[in-house]
């Protein structure tokens, strides 16, 4: 969800109509706002092929050049004058900032994520079949639901049909507790038979359960441990301390670690490495916070290739206020429908095996103050999580003393 770019200066607005589309064949598709390319690399495994990529931050920008050698990268959507000619599917996942519960939540209005206009500006000028927007699922809450209300208004009067679902990235076997809203549009097509027709369900987990490896922010303690059975938190292009910062893990035979970069890039779904062209891993890890979870993407993507069928046995009208967590319009009107955000079960690997490089141990001064934190806090905590807490501190301690 990176490329806000509300600070960068309007340029002039240059045409895309000389740039010769690639001629490998698959559907075409237009990246806006594409960050490190999550989604472009996921539908990229479905058969698609980004013919152009638009992100604003320079190290995006970098990785993208690095990942897609043969695909134009633009700057700032806002002096893109038109799509690629031939173009099948616009992505955006746009900025969030203005949106999530964790920024300022301005709303649809806001200074970033605002951006969503260009969207619409771009596709009033030349439709595609088919859209595909994402974001965080708090934009269904803000301003009391007007923001999504906002963005499905004007694919409606732009003549697309509509669907979206909050999926959870854990879902496609990957250990990151990381929910996001799709919205998939299309014009006369079934968005429906894409997003809404598989429905796994979220397995029964106990929270509390500390045998598994559990993740959790040491950045926090105050109002919140974003705690996470199995799998480490949504991942943050920043934190409650301005800068980007991995999560902690709390391993079963006791210890405290942080992930490494290459294992963090693999929690998204990129191969290790994906970001390695960057030189601060403090820009690595801003990047993959803001990134979209590349086998989320992968799944759409196929779906679009080979669609199911839609059986929607109970439509519920929507009335005011937030929104479901997943709902469709398929040209009778807005429906709320009851899924989960599981629509497949892949095969769950532990967080602790699924790390592949060596962890950090959570530092004496970070496991102190996050300690001092949780003990001042009213927060109700794992039975266990406190003694096992100390524990780490007290190890942290005597390693201090014997350097």
């Amino acid at each position: 969800m990176s490329g806000g770019g509300g600070h960068v200066l309007r340029k002039r607005r240059a045409s895309l109509a000389t740039l010769s589309p690639q001629r490998e064949r698959g559907p075409r598709v237009v990246g806006l706002f594409a960050g490190i390319g999550g989604i472009e690399l996921g539908l990229s495994r479905a058969g698609y092929r980004s013919t152009l990529l638009c992100e604003v931050q320079p190290t995006a920008r970098q990785v993208l050049r690095e990942q897609f050698p043969e695909t134009e990268i633009w700057e700032d959507v806002r002096t893109l004058e038109r799509l690629p000619r031939g173009t099948q599917l616009v992505a955006a996942g746009f900025p969030c900032q203005d949106l999530s519960q964790a920024g300022k939540t301005a709303g649809i209005t806001g200074r970033r994520s605002g951006l969503i206009d260009e969207v619409f500006r771009l596709l009033e000028i030349a439709p595609t079949p088919w859209v595909l927007l994402e974001n965080v699922p708090f934009m269904l809450h803000v301003d009391g639901g007007r923001a999504m209300t906002s963005v499905v208004s004007r694919l409606e009067r732009l003549g697309y049909a509509w669907a979206y679902r909050v999926i959870d990235s854990r879902a496609f076997g990957l250990p990151q507790r990381r929910e996001r809203v799709f919205l998939l549009a299309g014009r006369g097509r079934n968005p429906a038979d894409v997003l809404l027709v598989d429905e796994a369900g979220a397995p029964e987990v106990d929270e509390h359960d500390l045998s598994r490896a559990c993740g959790f922010y040491w950045t926090e303690g105050n109002k919140g441990l974003g705690w996470a059975w199995n799998a480490v938190p949504p991942l943050k292009g920043g934190t409650t301390l301005g800068s980007p910062t991995p999560p902690a893990i709390l391993l079963p035979g006791g210890g405290i670690v942080k992930p490494d970069i290459r294992d963090a890039e693999r929690l998204q779904g990129f191969p290790a490495g994906w970001t390695a062209c960057l030189p601060k891993e403090r820009q690595r890890w801003r990047l993959l916070g803001n990134a979209v979870s590349v086998p989320v993407a992968e799944w759409i993507g196929s779906r679009l290739c080979s669609p199911g069928k839609f059986e929607d046995e109970d439509r519920r009208s929507l009335g005011e206020g937030p929104w479901p967590r997943a709902a469709f319009n398929l040209g009778w009107g807005r429906r709320a429908v009851p899924l989960s955000a599981w629509p497949i079960r892949r095969r769950q690997v532990s967080l602790d095996r699924f790390l592949r490089y060596p962890p950090q141990l959570l530092s004496l001064r970070a496991t102190s103050g996050f300690y001092d934190r949780v003990r001042g806090s009213s927060l109700r905590l794992p039975p266990g999580f406190v003694e096992r807490l100390e524990s780490h501190l007290d190890t942290m301690r005597r390693a201090e003393r014997i350097a």
